[in-house]
């Protein structure tokens, strides 16, 4: 019955025959055959044909469940295997946004790669839903986010604590009368700026100024909206965009004000552009960590991976 389910998670996947079949490198009509021959097996058809794309039916959807349990089991004999040859080969997918996957991926994987030269890693760039996305259908094993996921489904590992700033263009005349509740990006880099001595922003102060925000599905935007309501403001948004590093960019050009995090910041070193201001920490405060899939296997290269993730990291709090 599951014999050659490959075949249908293919077409299910690409929802079309054509390029089901460009994939498995076989002719259409071969797997047009090939999908009848299963679904007379079953008895019931397992794909709609009469919609476009091509959809499942209720009973292919049945079908492709049990094929996704069968594949999570498959890939958890695999990593069993690899566990016992010691990491002397293997495979890791990891995931994150620009930010993480420029600033703070790179020297964890530089020193996982000198430590497990034979196990290789692929790293996927993406907004945070398609990372998730790709997380829950096992194309990565682990990604490095700060959205507050579902504990039901996601596994967390907490990497640092990371605080949201607004970054505001140079010239903007709200700069002047602000200018006791500015932070130099130095007291970012070392952490100062969370010290009580350093005040919070009345955020009131920017009504009605051009924003940029991220777009749904983002917890900066999510943040960025609570703020919005807490204190009455409707947001004036002339952008939305999909990286928090292009916002912070975009502000810097001097169009919109953005939210930007301490990583950020810390990462740049500097923010010469922009004035920087601390935001009310019940809002701004939340944790970048790592997630992998509730019911995934936990290979010995993810317990590698995140141990020398935690090595590097830099706290403040």
């Amino acid at each position: 019955m599951f014999s050659n389910s490959e075949y249908v998670y293919e077409v299910y996947k690409e929802r079309s025959f054509s390029k089901a079949a460009r994939n498995l490198y076989i002719s259409q009509p071969a797997l047009s055959v090939t999908i009848k021959r299963i679904e007379s097996r079953i008895g019931v058809p397992i794909f709609d044909r009469s919609t476009n794309p091509i959809g499942l039916t209720e009973c292919g959807q049945k079908y492709i469940e049990v094929v996704k349990q069968m594949m999570d089991l498959q890939d958890s004999f695999q990593n069993y295997l690899n566990n016992l040859e010691e990491l002397k080969s293997g495979v890791i997918n990891i995931g994150g946004s620009n930010l993480f996957t420029s600033c703070i991926l790179p020297p964890i994987i530089t020193e996982f790669t000198r430590r497990y030269p034979a196990v290789d890693i692929n790293v996927v760039e993406a907004n945070t839903p398609l990372l998730d996305q790709k997380l829950m259908d096992g194309s990565l094993d682990l990604i490095m986010d700060n959205f507050v996921f579902d504990k039901e489904t996601h596994t967390s590992c907490l990497y640092r604590n990371e605080h949201l700033m607004v970054a505001v263009p140079m010239d903007f005349p709200v700069n002047q009368k602000l200018q006791a509740y500015q932070i130099p990006a130095e007291d970012v880099v070392n952490g100062r700026f969370l010290d009580s001595s350093f005040p919070v922003v009345p955020f009131e102060s920017f009504d009605g100024l051009p924003f940029v925000l991220l777009k749904s599905g983002n917890d900066t935007r999510d943040r960025a909206l609570k703020l919005f309501e807490k204190y009455e403001m409707k947001p004036n948004v002339i952008l939305q965009l999909d990286q928090q590093m292009t916002s912070y960019n975009v502000s810097s050009s001097g169009l919109g004000i953005s939210f930007v995090s301490d990583t950020l910041i810390q990462s740049l070193l500097d923010a010469p552009h922009v004035k920087l201001y601390k935001l009310d920490p019940a809002l701004s405060s939340r944790e970048l960590c790592f997630f992998y899939k509730k019911a995934k296997y936990v290979t010995r290269a993810m317990e590698e991976f995140l141990k020398i993730a935690m090595e590097k990291v830099k706290r403040f709090d």
